[in-house]
């Protein structure tokens, strides 16, 4: 078992909670507080996610929760844009981060409910 932190999906995962902090920390305070903690927070619990599937022995109840968390997180980003919280340039680096841990953590699964794993 490879440590998490050293994981390709662990590392997208933390540069986007990276990138979702610089930008809600802009947002006026009202969605701040509300809208802006929340996305924080899902992007927290991705990659605690992430720790506990690379921990466990049967990884896709985490992955499944890790999948169902990010469509949590592109939905608020969307609603972050459409209502010009956040730029369309933020926007699309953050939508090239959850396609790519969309796809990462697709493969893991896929892995985890073959035979082999």
């Amino acid at each position: 078992m490879a440590l998490a932190s050293t994981l390709p999906i662990y590392r997208v995962t933390y540069e986007l909670l990276q990138v979702v902090t610089r930008i809600t920390k802009d947002m006026p305070r009202d969605y701040k507080q509300s809208l802006g903690n929340k996305v924080r927070e899902e992007c927290v619990e991705l990659v605690v996610l992430i720790y506990r599937a690379n921990c466990s022995r049967d990884k896709r109840h985490h992955l499944e929760e890790l999948q169902e968390r990010l469509q949590v997180v592109m939905l608020l980003l969307r609603l972050s844009k459409d209502m010009k919280l956040i730029s369309t340039g933020q926007f699309a680096q953050t939508v090239e981060l959850t396609d790519q841990i969309g796809k990462q953590s697709s493969g893991w699964l896929k892995f985890a409910s073959s035979p082999a794993a």
